[in-house]
């Protein structure tokens, strides 16, 4: 008998800096930098107010810091080597062609804040960097892309193998970066802890 798994989903997470010092440094930097968006982002909390509530998000006022702060570009050309790792692994065919950060936005979860399901439309590769992550703090959560698609299945037993448990969470980890494809549905339930979880989230594309 042979069973083969065949066209699998990839989720790659890896700790941005290899040595934990620079790590600390770094995030103090951007943690420091984060806030001050949110202080002085007005148009960022009109935005999170109607359509992030109780957290903060600059997605819709200021999603290109990449493009201004040399933090945020800092932050880029780190990212970017991952990035290069993961579309290594897809096989991406890349000849003529160069993936490129093009939104880069920050977002603040107090207690209780949840960001609900969603995908990234017009991207590649979409990603995580954690900030701040308090302890047992809430995790990003995929779904399963055939979830749609099934039918007449019976449940899962709970001791279900990861890989086929319609859902699969990545905890939260201060200094590291996740990355999927953009099309990979997500989500972050409700941040349970008293301390807020900051990340800063981006897309690649290739045109």
């Amino acid at each position: 008998m042979s069973i083969q798994p065949w066209f699998p989903t990839f989720v790659y997470k890896a700790p941005l800096l290899a040595r934990t010092r620079d790590r600390n440094r770094f995030n103090r930097e951007l943690l420091a930098e984060s806030l001050q968006i949110r202080d002085h982002d007005a148009d960022g909390r009109a935005w999170s107010a109607k359509s992030y509530p109780g957290g903060f998000t600059s997605y819709g006022s200021m999603s290109r810091l990449h493009k201004f702060s040399s933090t945020f570009m800092e932050l880029e050309k780190r990212i970017d080597r991952h990035v290069a790792r993961f579309a290594r692994h897809l096989d991406y065919d890349l000849t003529d062609r160069e993936l490129v950060m093009t939104d880069c936005w920050v977002n603040i979860m107090p207690t209780s804040v949840a960001h609900g399901s969603h995908i990234h439309p017009l991207s590649t590769i979409s990603g995580t960097y954690y900030v701040q992550t308090p302890r047992g703090c809430s995790a990003i959560k995929f779904e399963d892309p055939r979830l749609q698609a099934f039918m007449a299945q019976p449940p899962r037993r709970p001791d279900a193998k990861p890989h086929n448990k319609p859902h699969v969470a990545y905890a939260a980890e201060t200094g590291h970066v996740v990355l999927f494809e953009s099309w990979l549905r997500h989500e972050v339930p409700p941040n349970t802890t008293v301390s807020e979880r900051i990340s800063i989230s981006f897309n690649y594309n290739w045109f």
